[in-house]
C-alpha cells in the first residue's frame, strides 16, 4: 500500500499562527510529509505576545496521541512546548508504548517576546523523562542557560554545554546559538560518541522570527521521516530557516514579531509504496 511520510506534533497551539502547531504544520506540509497533532496547551497571543496560557488536561492529551498513533503510522514525532509534569509523564508513556522512529524534542521555555512559558517543576521532569528518549533536543542558548544554570556567551561556551547536557543523558542536542548576534550565527550539534559539528550561517536581519525554533525542530523531523541521516537533516532543516527567514523578513504581518515564510517554495507530498 502507498502512504505518506509522517510527522506528529506534540504542542502548544499558538493563535497568532506564527510559532507552536501551526508553525509545525506549515513546515511538514511545505517540505512535503503529512503533519498529525496533539495539543499540549492553548495560548492567547499574537505577533506581539503571549496574554494567556490554558493547558490541555493530561487526559485528553492521551486521548489525542493514542487516537493518532493506533490509527496512523508515525515516522518522526517532534515535541514542543509542555508546561506541566503531568503531560510529560503521559508523553513518555506513549512514546515507550509506540515507539515511534524519530523523536525531535524543542524544550521550549521561553517565548521570543521572552515570556516564560513552563513552570519550574516541570524541568527536572523534562530533563529525567524525556531527554532519553528523544533523538534530539534542541534547546537555545535561553532554554539551556535553565537547564544548566549557567551563562553561555561564546561558541566555546556553546561546544562545552551541549556536550555538558550529553553526559546529562540525551542521545544528540542541537544548541541552538541565534541569540549571540553577529555576522554569523553558530549552532552546535553533540551526539554521543561522535565528534561535535558546529554549523555556521550569514545572519539575516529581520523582525520576522516568531516561532524559528518550532519551525527548525519540526523540519528536523521532518527530513528524519523522509529517510535522511540526523547530520544531513538537521543541515537542511537549517537551510530551508534560512530561506523561509529570507522570504518573510520584508513582509508584515501585526505589529511585533511576525511570522517565517514558510511557504516559499512547497514541496509536492511525498507518496511511499
Amino acid at each position: 500500500m502507498k502512504r505518506y511520510p509522517t510527522v506528529l506534533t506534540i504542542a502548544g497551539s499558538d493563535s497568532g499562527g506564527g510559532a507552536g502547531i501551526q508553525a509545525d504544520l506549515k513546515t511538514i506540509a511545505a517540505l512535503g510529509a503529512y503533519g498529525t497533532s496533539a495539543i499540549t496547551a492553548l495560548t492567547a497571543q499574537n505577533t506581539q505576545g503571549v496574554r494567556a496560557i490554558h493547558a490541555v488536561p493530561a487526559v485528553f492529551l492521551r486521548e489525542q496521541l493514542e487516537a493518532v498513533f493506533e490509527d496512523i503510522a508515525i515516522d518522526a514525532v517532534k515535541i514542543g512546548m509542555i508546561n506541566t509534569v503531568e503531560v510529560v509523564e503521559v508523553i513518555a508513556d506513549v512514546l515507550d508504548r509506540f515507539q515511534p522512529p524519530f523523536v525531535v524534542f524543542d524544550p521550549v521555555m521561553v517565548a521570543t517576546s521572552g515570556a516564560k512559558l513552563i513552570l519550574d517543576e516541570t524541568v527536572d521532569v523534562l530533563k529525567n523523562q524525556l531527554f532519553p528518549r528523544a533523538t534530539l533536543i534542541t534547546p537555545n542558548l535561553d532554554e539551556a542557560r535553565i537547564l544548566l544554570k549557567k551563562t553561555i556567551e561564546s561558541v566555546e561556551q556553546m561546544r562545552e554545554a551541549a556536550e555538558e547536557l550529553i553526559d546529562q543523558g540525551c542521545r544528540a542536542v542541537l544548541l541552538k546559538g541565534g541569540h549571540l548576534v553577529a555576522a554569523r550565527l553558530y549552532d552546535v550539534l553533540a551526539v554521543r560518541d561522535e565528534p561535535t559539528q558546529v554549523f555556521e550561517s550569514d545572519y539575516i536581519e529581520s523582525r520576522n522570527v516568531h516561532g524559528t525554533g518550532c519551525t527548525l525542530s519540526s523540519a528536523i523531523a521532518t527530513h528524519l521521516a523522509l529517510g535522511y541521516a540526523l547530520t544531513e537533516a538537521v543541515s537542511l532543516a537549517k537551510a530551508y530557516i534560512s530561506e523561509a527567514i529570507w522570504a518573510g523578513k520584508d513582509v508584515t504581518t501585526g505589529r511585533g514579531s511576525g511570522p517565517l515564510n514558510h511557504f516559499f517554495s512547497p514541496k509536492p507530498m511525498v507518496i511511499r509504496s
